[in-house]
């Protein structure tokens, strides 16, 4: 166990030592807050706030087009703003709700665009944007953002999702199954049953609970026999790819905590969880992950990093219900 802690804080500080776009911080910040270590979570939402655009977008440098990733720091931000009442971080967090709610580029159906450049659904954004609105409490808008892209990008021949839709063209863009865009969805669809009230929302968390468990199930169809998948997973020339497995080790320690999955899916965790440690180095960097910055081949990246916190969070959670 002692070993295990050592290689979890040290994957922390590689995560910290990276440099990251919006939805990198984002990602990072999400870990640290679901990790408890609100100390960091607060430092990394100064730094969000402080980098956001005038329209509200935080923490974005470099990729400036983007209208969702900026989202991703949304619950660690709230977070940060409910702890410490700071007025600039209270000011940053206003800007950035009315960004996703009344601002950004959307649909006539009121789903929210990947790009401002383009009318597009990334998967992306599923995680990205509607934990973010349903933390904030805007349940409704959340919901229509979830589902919108699960009916834009959700492939129902294969039970997997597509990677980007052109809403104008009516047509993909590019209708490979990755990996780490079905992580995406998996994860986001775990955070959303988690976050919408149950006396309220029951009929929605169900439908929920249905679309992560058939997403799961297909996903998991093409794991290998090492506990890794294909950068894209239906497609064995593609090069192989650590960080799906923990997106996936992280939604069923989770699934199987929150009781909307069944404890036999622990094996196929422990798996998943087995392959992306043996792929950390001794400075704590997760390899083989699809790489920052062009995500176009194995390497080190900060969402590969955050997810491995995510996922060991997870299961120490995960054996804590155990017992």
């Amino acid at each position: 166990m002692e070993n295990n802690r050592s290689r979890v804080e040290k994957a922390a500080i590689a995560l910290l030592s990276m440099q990251r776009h919006s939805w990198e911080q984002g990602v990072a910040m999400q870990a640290f807050l679901e990790r408890g270590d609100m100390e960091t979570v607060i430092a990394m939402a100064k730094e969000a706030v402080y980098r956001s655009m005038p329209d509200g977008r935080a923490a974005t440098i470099g990729v400036t087009d983007a209208i969702t990733d900026p989202c991703a720091t949304g619950e660690g931000l709230l977070a940060a703003c409910s702890l410490t009442k700071d007025p600039y971080l209270e000011g940053g967090k206003e800007k950035l709700l009315n960004w996703a709610l009344h601002l950004a580029p959307r649909s006539r159906e009121g789903v929210l665009y990947h790009l401002v450049t383009s009318n597009q659904f990334w998967v992306d954004s599923m995680y990205m944007l509607p934990p973010f609105l349903a933390v904030a409490g805007h349940y409704k808008e959340a919901l229509i953002n979830l589902y919108g892209y699960w009916e834009a990008l959700y492939d129902k021949e294969k039970h997997l999702m597509c990677h980007m839709w052109d809403d104008e063209g009516k047509r993909f863009i590019r209708d490979a199954h990755w990996g780490t865009g079905n992580g995406w969805a998996l994860a986001a669809l775990s955070r959303m049953i988690r976050l919408l009230p149950a006396d309220k929302f029951q009929a929605d968390i169900r439908k929920i609970q249905s679309m992560a468990v058939e997403l799961l199930d297909n996903v998991l169809l093409y794991m290998r026999k090492d506990g890794l998948f294909h950068d894209v997973i239906d497609d064995n020339t593609t090069f192989i790819e650590t960080n799906t497995s923990q997106m996936t080790a992280y939604t069923i320690y989770e699934g199987i905590r929150q009781g909307w999955l069944p404890k036999s899916y622990a094996e196929q965790a422990h798996k998943l969880r087995e392959a992306a440690n043996g792929l950390v180095d001794n400075y704590g960097f997760v390899h083989g992950v699809c790489g920052a910055p062009n995500f176009d081949k194995p390497g080190l990246s900060p969402e590969g990093q955050a997810f491995y916190l995510l996922m060991e969070n997870a299961y120490v959670k995960y054996e804590e219900a155990k017992q």
